[in-house]
């Protein structure tokens, strides 16, 4: 980590974090379990499909807020799970499992079909720099425990058991707990809305949800149970690993928006009923993506892969984009709002990313030339460091954060410019050791250079030390032509002491 050492444990103390709880819809004070550690767990894809974006997102937001934990000097154990079992189609006890269904189309085992899309999804994660979990569990790798848990249900009266399949009765949990606690909403509502029960359904009430449900003849994921041969319901999976992992109460559990209600709903009765405790203290909630100011979607035509938004081949995009530009502008909105894809915002993206990239090659290779000091700069390169913090512990608010990026970036590029630093080295340490980890700890946007940035550099010094010479020789029409032509481009010359010019990627 580029900070002190000295300080590096304490800065969670000295920025406290303050997070929006999905539970009270307030903005609250981040007080762990634990002092110093944070336990955290994220609902993972369910590996049926390649991973779309909105998966990206979700995960890129949850990378984020590991990230900075870590960085304020938290221990950090992030739990994020692989659903490879019991999603059915419907999301509602209904339909056909998802990957089951998948496996039968494509004429494979369930479990190749996990294999496929699991390591599609680690190749996405790795594309847009999203960092592993500490523990990725599979809820094939956790039957047993779900049978656990149902049994213990079914014992407290919880659940029920009806031909081989097990419910929970939220009606009876209803009736000393609130069953809507964090969507907001009521059993009253629940009943008078969606489909009713027919004929063939077993539950005894519709807003009843799947434990275990017993496997059909044609099923083709199945394990014996107390109740005859079946698989477990969605819900019950990320109740047992995460309270496995993380204790019967845990720091934060996150996810996309869309799992709110059912999902965690389920989640937070499931394991109230079982353990008799409040499983979770903090609940962050991802925001959904849109194209255009349309809800992404395989039906309106305007859903992309991101293997399709870094190659440009879909016809909703001028051109392909790379992993890291496509980062750089996922974090210029805050986790909870609503994110609209367009070209032109993906183009802005990208100049703003080339300005931040450059701006941090060149202040790696950057020293001190003079240790000497000035209040007025000094105050103003601190004032920018301390905004980094707040902003970022401020309910993890990644585009401020980045506002004030293209703030030092700026000074950066003067600094380029005039080749001159004159500064004591304590303020130039912290700005420069800042602005590095913000960018590759903090924000995870990795340098883009290789050969393509050594040889853009040494092209513009051409191109500087010819227009150098023009003006030496009074040839200012040339002069402003090359300076206008690259400004064309998106290079911004900039005239420092002395005849010195550096330059900007805007």
């Amino acid at each position: 980590m580029a900070i002190f050492e000295a300080d590096f444990m304490k800065l969670y103390e000295q920025y406290p974090v303050f997070l929006t709880n999905s539970l009270s819809g307030e903005k609250e004070k981040l007080e762990t379990l634990t002092p110093g550690f944070v336990g955290m767990y994220v609902c993972g894809p369910t590996v049926y499909n390649y991973v779309h974006l909105g998966n990206a997102r979700t995960f890129l937001s949850f990378d984020i807020i590991a990230r900075y934990l870590r960085f304020l000097g938290y221990k950090v154990r992030y739990v994020r799970n692989i659903t490879d079992v019991g999603h059915l189609e419907s999301d509602a006890d209904e339909g056909e499992d998802k990957i089951g269904k998948k496996a039968r189309l494509e004429q494979l085992e369930p479990m190749e079909i996990v294999k496929r899309y699991t390591e599609d999804f680690h190749t996405v994660m790795r594309q847009f720099n999203i960092l592993p979990p500490s523990i990725e569990p599979s809820a094939t790798g956790h039957i047993i425990e779900q049978i656990n848990i149902t049994k213990k249900l079914l014992e407290s009266g919880l659940a029920y058991e009806v031909n081989g399949s097990v419910y929970f009765d939220v009606k009876k949990y209803n009736q000393s707990h609130h069953y809507g606690i964090l969507s907001g909403r009521n059993i009253e509502e629940l009943m008078e809305s969606g489909r009713n029960l027919d004929s063939q359904d077993e539950k005894r009430d519709k807003v009843d949800f799947a434990l275990w449900k017993k496997a059909s003849p044609q099923h083709i994921m199945r394990w014996p149970s107390p109740w005859g041969e079946g698989f477990p319901g969605w819900h019950i999976e990320c109740t047992v690993m995460s309270t496995k992992y993380l204790g019967e109460t845990f720091d934060i559990h996150g996810g996309g928006m869309d799992l709110k209600f059912p999902h965690h709903e389920c989640e937070i009765a499931q394991a109230t009923g079982a353990n008799g405790k409040v499983p979770v203290r903090y609940w962050i909630h991802g925001n959904m993506l849109t194209v255009n100011g349309q809800k992404m979607s395989k039906s309106l035509g305007n859903s992309f892969l991101p293997s399709e938004l870094f190659s440009g081949n879909h016809p909703l995009l001028e051109k392909g984009y790379s992993p890291m530009t496509v980062r750089f502008f996922m974090l210029q909105s805050h986790y909870s709002s609503t994110l609209d894809f367009s070209n032109e915002a993906l183009n802005a993206a990208e100049k703003g990313f080339k300005k931040l990239n450059n701006a941090l090659s060149s202040v790696k290779k950057m020293t001190l030339t003079k240790d000497a000091a000035n209040i007025e700069l000094e105050k103003n390169l601190l004032d920018q460091v301390t905004r980094c913090f707040v902003n970022m512990s401020d309910d993890f608010n990644t585009a401020k954060t980045l506002a004030v990026l293209f703030e030092m970036a700026t000074q950066i590029n003067t600094w380029a410019a005039a080749k001159e630093i004159a500064l004591t080295e304590n303020v130039f340490d912290q700005f420069k050791s800042t602005y590095i980890a913000m960018m590759e700890d903090v924000l995870g946007l990795k340098e883009e250079t290789g050969g393509n940035h050594e040889l853009l550099n040494g092209t513009i010094q051409v191109l500087i030390n010819l227009r150098k010479k023009v003006r030496a020789d009074k040839n200012f029409v040339l002069s402003d032509k090359i300076r206008d032509d690259l400004k064309a481009i998106g290079i911004q010359l900039k005239d420092g002491k002395d005849g010195e010019m550096g330059y900007e990627i805007e």
